[in-house]
């Protein structure tokens, strides 16, 4: 036995020798290890346990890194073929073998492992064997991987990938390498990933991609939280370097683009998770960038975007969902935003993401494509700039402008693209507004305006279709390139060789755009001498430019530019009205900013005015107004817009002769000779038109109170067109004369007067002409006066206090109504036209800071004439024609308002801060934060309105009072909802509506709108609801005229003539509440899908409390349940109310009906009792609710429309008939009633559902459904013909009783039991 031993260990060696020579030498070891195995019979003992042997050799072997890596690879393949014909015992020995190796760390190279799949395959097939001390073994993968070491799991994954695993190892497997990703040294994770993809084939690949995302969401968490602590701390605190995370998820994001692209069923699992789990969270970085490389998969490239822009969406309106209301946003946590996340990707992109940046840029011009401003109705744009975005489609927009812009400056391969595809939207979009790619596009030159100067040939070919595009798009484009137009000759002058072809262009368009061009070049080649931009108006800056204009120009060479230019100018003088317009209203501006040109400028001024002035002292009028109009067959069109030329000219007059006096005069005393000289004669001519003008009566215009103003006749169109150049001629006028008497002259004073008398007489003719009916043009004419000058009139004539001698020439214009009404009128107009286009005609009003500052210097005009002269005051004083001055400042300070929030919102605190109150000089609130300011001002107009409520009847002004709610409406939104100022302001509100008993309706209205937009942002609206319900039920009566409603006032403002208008703002704000439910329960099915595919199902106990959510949505639908349980009973008027009550009880319904889907659907995951408060809601809807709907149906559909009270008014035959027709079209044109009734079938048909899954009787509570069907009954029928027989002996002398017997019959007749019968 011992010799038998001793031969076999012989032999062994000799064996193992003779493999190690013959694999080391390279040579035949193929050929021996066949022969070994051909001459081991596995069924023999001893020739299996000879393969045994070779196998245990040729492992470690292999594993050594000694051999030749084709000599190793034969060897293992060998192996592999002989595997399946090993006994069982000997696949367990060297499946031991192999976990033995990887635990200590002896699988050094790898190369054997290819052969342990084929042993745990062979393994698994063996289902039981006796192995180890004689115990029963039972083989499962799932031993080996119990206890790996971390440095050996991908090894462990690549053995198990070909081995046969049930979804219950598979998964056990996944998860445990999925918690072991935290242990790693992040380097090892690409390699990992790339086997888990791999092994995902199998199955689970749901759990794959969720496990490899949230590592990468924490780690990006991970990293955000250690900056912000060193930015606190002043501390650099980094676990992992930044970079070296960029890399590693880049490559991982390779790894997985590179899976779904070979396996389709991995990306749609993909997708799958994504929106299920975006309902709950948004997007991380991680798994946006992946996103976007996917998208280079042409199959999923459509489904990317669109799932990113419903993403963006989404979450823009959760956000302002939750935003706008106080109970959702103590429901539940802050929602992260999409757009940092987008915005950090686009950050990470720059550590070499290249898969990423297209994707990037496809995003931008999607999200810029899709949600840009639309234009509306006559081109109107309908959306405001990207700088006040508020709406989820501004704010998507907004986005994808800073992903462009972004990605412009970080990667240099797509600006090219960027800037072309933006280049190219600019020329092809003409029917659309392309605001958002003019701001884009200014916002890339001025962040790298050198990098765009290699790309000047783009910017040149757009130049050539200048003359084709709309106007506003030439201004924005030419605007947004004029930094570099200061650093390129080239393009320079590829922009004056386009403009020059488009001055002769036959398009007006594009002599308009030449104009344009010319006249923005003018203001931004300065000539050396000019004021600096500082003292003339704040010019386009070019500092990022990094070049002197006067380095690369000399004065020279700038001097010649602009007079060259001027002279192309001059020739529109002689083109359309149009053309002139648009050099007229340029003219000023370029003045201020290149000041020189002021001698070319006047001279060019100068003698186009002269063409139209009658040098003639007595001559009158002193204006060719003949020559201002043209001819052309019938048609008569205005030539010459002569009121802006004069305007024109006056602005350029007092500008230049204001900055002569202040000592900004010119070296060239030849050039200022020649100036004076023409300052000097158009002073001249000017006193001389203003005199003549004052002479003039209508009649010298053919203008008087029998002129025909039709716009269907020519005489009428030419009379129109007089009208409103006199009207402007004057205003102009009036302006010139007012500066230039400088308070001192009561001669000028009163000149100014007369001339706004004639003005004011033109006016009233062209207003009496529009009351009777003719037709006239559709739109006033704008005021030709400035908006500073507008600002320096009122403050003269309502707070200017000085000397005697200034205060009796002032007082000559305070002493006439009609110019103070006037002087605020036009403010008004300035102030709108600013709030619909964001700037203002005249001098100054493309400047958004000085226009700001007028405006601050008018409101606080306004403010002080308002506070200072009540309106009562003023009405008692004066009973003059028109609205009193201080009700024109009230609509001007509610203007003013509307405006700074929606043009300046970032300035409010300033706005307020500027505004003079008191008269001293200091703002009030000033110095104190935005909330206290805005409360000054609130409690200001709340003493306002209580001064008008608490007067009597007589004494109240109904619009007075609109206006204040109006304004205290607007100033609320700038309370900070936390503020104690705003708890303040909510009190007061619900106390003057609580005691305020005018029956104004427009008051209750505005009142109570202002009460529900404080109240959801202090707390949910539903017990308010309720009150106001009860006391709509309590003023218009019950439905059925024998209940006696119990008398009950919440809300005095509330009345019987106010209920009507009252029940429309109550069921609105229902609807709102009702989408705010509705939102929830979505998030909370959204978050049950979500938990089942996570987690699986976890048994709910019936200890476990109510979720919050759950409890919060049952309580403010059993509140709102009872509120319109009030509501239906109500007799309310036919018409809007009862259709919007319909509307609103069949989406309360259909609310019904989705929360109980919900709990069908949480029974299904989740087994447990229903809360008691869901039994308590359903309960209420049941037997209080859904009765009541039935008996409003009934009495929406009799006619029964008499609203109050138990006592029955008497109608005359006549509205009875016409009550029956307006009922009989509301039953033919409504389809609220049948919508109704199938939403209250179809809660009951879920609720059985229900039922059944909970084991919960709920339908106990619920009555059974009326019968709507054609059924007689019998008793109800012998009833009523009864009562018809008797009628018809009381109306026998009536001669209309077959007719009232023949209607009667037709009425739906109300039963007890809820039945209906039918004639």
């Amino acid at each position: 036995m011992q010799i038998t031993f001793k031969c076999a260990f012989c032999v062994f060696l000799k064996l193992t020798t003779m493999l190690t020579n013959s694999a080391l030498k390279g040579k035949d070891t193929g050929i021996l290890i066949k022969a070994i195995f051909k001459g081991s019979p596995v069924s023999v003992s001893h020739g299996a346990n000879r393969r045994l042997l070779v196998y245990k050799h040729c492992i470690p072997l292999c594993e050594s890194g000694d051999l030749q890596t084709e000599v190793a690879s034969d060897i293992i393949g060998l192996l592999m073929l002989e595997t399946h014909s090993l006994p069982g015992h000997a696949l367990a020995t060297l499946a031991s073998l192999y976990v033995d190796a990887i635990k200590v760390g002896e699988m050094n190279s790898g190369r054997s492992l290819e052969l342990f799949p084929t042993i745990l395959t062979a393994l698994a097939a063996t289902e039981a064997l006796a192995y180890g001390k004689g115990k029963l073994l039972f083989v499962k993968p799932k031993l080996f991987f119990t206890h790996f070491c971390l440095e050996h799991e991908e090894n462990c994954i690549f053995c198990v990938r070909d081995v046969p695993l049930s979804a219950e190892e598979l998964q056990f497997l996944i998860e445990k390498i999925l918690r072991m990703f935290l242990k790693l040294d992040l380097q090892e994770i690409p390699p990992l990933v790339y086997q888990l993809l791999l092994l995902s084939a199998k199955g689970c690949k749901k759990l794959v991609l969720e496990g490899i995302i949230s590592y990468f969401k924490k780690q990006d968490q991970l990293q955000k939280e250690e900056q912000r602590k060193g930015e606190s701390e002043d501390v650099e605190v980094q676990t992992i370097p930044q970079d070296q995370l960029r890399h590693v998820e880049g490559t991982v994001i390779l790894h997985i683009v590179f899976a779904i692209r070979l396996d389709h069923e991995l990306g749609r699992e993909f997708f799958k998770n994504l929106k299920v789990s975006v309902c709950l969270d948004p997007l991380c970085p991680f798994s946006i960038a992946l996103l976007l490389s996917v998208a280079r998969i042409q199959r999923y490239e459509e489904q990317v975007f669109e799932f990113l822009k419903g993403a963006v969406t989404k979450n823009f309106k959760d956000d302002q969902i939750q935003h706008s209301s106080k109970f959702l946003q103590e429901l539940l946590p802050q929602c992260n935003s999409i757009s940092d996340m987008i915005l950090d990707t686009v950050k990470n992109s720059v550590f070499g993401w290249d898969h990423v940046t297209q994707g990037l840029v496809q995003l931008g011009f999607i999200l810029l494509d899709s949600f840009g401003p639309k234009a509306g109705a006559f081109g109107k744009v309908t959306e405001g700039t990207s700088s006040t975005a508020k709406t989820p489609n501004q704010l998507a927009c907004r986005l994808g402008g800073q992903v462009l812009l972004e990605s412009f400056k970080m990667h240099e391969p797509i600006r090219g693209e960027i800037l072309e595809q933006v280049l190219n939207r600019l020329v092809t979009k003409t029917a659309s507004p392309v605001t958002h790619f003019i701001d884009l596009l200014s916002s890339i030159v001025m962040s790298a305006p050198m990098i765009l100067l290699e790309s000047s040939s783009k910017v040149t070919e757009t130049f050539d279709q200048l003359s084709y595009l709309p106007l506003s798009t030439v201004q924005g484009l030419l605007k947004a390139v004029q930094p570099l137009l200061k650093v390129s000759m080239s393009m320079k002058d590829a922009l004056i060789l386009v403009l020059r072809k488009a001055m002769f262009s036959s398009n007006l368009d594009g002599r308009k755009s030449a104009v344009a061009g010319f006249l923005l070049l003018l203001k931004n080649f300065r000539i050396l001498g000019s004021l600096a931009s500082s003292q003339a108006s704040q010019a386009i800056t070019s500092s990022q430019v990094q070049a002197d204009v006067h380095s690369r120009y000399n004065t020279a060479a700038n001097e010649a530019f602009c007079l060259e230019i001027l002279s192309s100018l001059r020739r529109c003088l002689n083109q359309q009205a149009d053309v002139r317009l648009m050099l007229y209203e340029g003219f000023h501006d370029v003045l201020r900013r290149n000041s020189q040109l002021a001698s070319s400028i006047m001279q060019t001024l100068l003698s186009q005015l002269k063409r139209y002035f009658e040098p003639e002292r007595d001559l009158l009028p002193p204006l060719k107004l003949e020559s201002c109009i043209s001819a052309h067959g019938d048609q008569v069109f205005i030539q010459e817009p002569l009121a802006h030329l004069l305007c024109c000219t006056v602005h350029c007059l007092l500008w230049n002769q204001n900055i002569q006096s202040g000592g900004n005069v010119s070296d060239d005393e030849d050039g200022e000779d020649e100036e004076g000289g023409v300052q000097s004669e158009l002073h001249a001519i000017l006193e001389s038109i203003t005199k003549r003008m004052i002479k003039s009566e209508l009649e010298d215009f053919e203008l008087d109170k029998c002129a025909e103003f039709s716009t269907s006749s020519s005489v009428g169109v030419k009379n129109s067109i007089y009208a409103v150049l006199v009207m402007g001629l004057n205003e102009v006028l009036m302006e010139y004369n007012f500066i230039t008497a400088n308070y001192n002259s009561k001669n000028h004073f009163e000149d100014v007067l007369e001339l706004f008398k004639r003005y004011h007489k033109v006016s009233e003719i062209l207003k009496e002409r529009a009351g009777k009916g003719r037709p006239m043009s559709s739109k006033t004419s704008r005021s030709l006066l400035s908006l500073g000058f507008i600002s320096t009139l009122l403050t003269a004539l309502f707070r200017y206090n000085s000397t005697q001698s200034r205060e009796e020439s002032l007082s000559v214009l305070r002493s006439s109504g009609d110019f103070l009404r006037y002087s605020v009128s036009v403010a008004l107009q300035k102030i709108q036209q600013l709030e619909e286009t964001g700037h203002t005609d005249g001098p100054e009003g493309q400047s958004p800071d000085k226009t700001f500052r007028h405006l601050c210097d008018i409101t606080s005009v306004l403010m002080w004439r308002y506070t200072n002269v009540p309106s009562t005051v003023e009405d008692a004083g004066k009973k003059e024609k028109g609205q009193s001055v201080s009700l024109l400042c009230l609509e001007g300070l509610l203007r003013v308002f509307t405006t700074v929030l929606l043009r300046y919102p970032t300035r409010m605190s300033n706005f307020l801060s500027s505004l003079d109150v008191s008269g001293e000089g200091e703002a009030e609130g000033e110095g104190s934060d935005l909330t206290e300011q805005t409360a000054f001002y609130i409690r200001q107009f709340q003493r306002a309105l209580m001064n008008q409520l608490s007067g009597g009847e007589e004494e109240f002004n109904s619009k007075e009072a609109q206006l204040l709610v109006s304004i205290l409406s607007v100033l609320s939104r700038h309370l900070n909802p936390s503020s104690q100022q705003f708890v303040q302001m909510i009190t007061w509100t619900v106390k003057i509506c609580k005691e305020t008993n005018f029956e104004d309706i427009s008051l209750t209205k505005g009142l109570l709108s202002l009460l529900f937009n404080l109240h959801v942002l202090y707390k949910s609206p539903v017990s308010l609801l309720w009150e106001m319900c009860q006391d709509i039920h309590s003023q218009l009566g019950d439905i059925d005229q024998d209940v006696e409603v119990e008398k009950q006032s919440h809300f005095a403002i509330i009345s019987m003539k106010t209920a009507a208008s009252t029940t429309l703002l109550v069921l609105s704000q229902v609807g709102k509440v009702l989408d705010e439910v509705d939102w929830l329960i979505a998030k909370k099915k959204g978050q049950i899908s979500s938990d089942r595919t996570i987690s699986g199902n976890t048994p709910k106990t019936s200890n476990t409390p109510q979720d919050p959510i759950e409890k919060a949505v049952t309580i403010q639908l059993g509140t709102l349940l009872t509120a319109l349980h009030e509501l239906v009973q109500t007799a309310l008027p036919t018409g809007p109310c009862t259709d919007t009550l319909m509307r609103e009880l069949s989406r309360t319904y259909s609310i019904l009906t989705t929360l109980t889907k919900y709990y069908i659907q949480l029974c299904a995951t989740q087994p447990g009792q229903l809360p008691a408060r869901l039994e308590k809601l359903v309960k209420l809807s049941g037997s209080h609710l859904t009765p009541q709907c039935y008996s409003f149906i009934t009495y929406v559909q009799s006619g029964e429309l008499t609203a109050g009270g138990s006592e029955k008014l008497k109608k005359k035959k006549k509205e009875d008939e016409a009550v029956a027709a307006a009922s009989a079209k509301v039953l033919r044109e409504t389809k609220a009633i049948p919508n109704l009734i199938f939403n209250i079938e179809q809660y009951e048909k879920f609720l059985i559902l229900l039922s059944k899954k909970s084991k919960v009787n709920l339908m106990q509570y619920m009555k059974q459904s009326t019968s709507r069907d054609f059924r007689i009954n019998a008793a109800t029928l012998e009833a009523a013909l009864q009562e018809q027989e008797q009628q018809q002996d009381q109306s026998q002398h009536d001669p209309d009783w077959p007719n009232l017997i023949r209607k009667q019959n037709h009425l739906h007749l109300r039963q007890p039991e809820g039945e209906y019968i039918f004639s």
